[in-house]
């Protein structure tokens, strides 16, 4: 059980830092840019312990909530994502976008909307299978 733990830890943290990482700085980093959002010395560090501290719980979430659900582990996996997807939009992208200062609500909101979509479409199916039980070998009888 602590190995499937850990691989479902796994499960959220690389994909979420891989993908955030290149979103936010790489392929979109001009249209953050002109959102005026960003601080100009990102801490990165500070952005992977949040990553690190969110794998862990979503990890425990999905074992306390999903794991045992009956269904393959991709309806488990999916069932998974809408709910991380939109408890992850409720405070990544609704509550900065309340609170911060920003050129353009609207625009934020549609390319942290993209981002969530992309990233709990990976992270759902990834954690099922992190959670899957490996098939039982048959035991022969003599």
């Amino acid at each position: 059980m602590k190995m499937r733990f850990g691989l479902g830890v796994l499960a959220y943290l690389a994909p979420t830092f891989a993908l955030g990482f290149v979103w936010h700085l790489v392929l979109f980093h001009g249209y953050y840019e002109r959102l005026a959002i960003n601080r100009k010395d990102i801490i990165i560090q500070f952005g992977f312990l949040s990553m690190l501290i969110q794998a862990f719980l979503f990890a425990w979430v999905y074992q306390q909530a999903f794991a045992r659900r009956n269904g393959s582990f991709l309806t488990r996996g999916l069932s998974y994502a809408v709910f991380g997807a939109v408890l992850s939009w409720s405070f990544t992208t609704l509550a900065v976008a309340a609170k911060n200062v920003m050129t353009s609500v609207p625009d934020y909101l549609v390319i942290e909307t993209a981002f969530t979509a992309v990233q709990w479409i990976m992270v759902g199916p990834l954690t099922a299978l992190a959670f899957t039980r490996a098939p039982q070998k048959a035991t022969a009888t003599a």
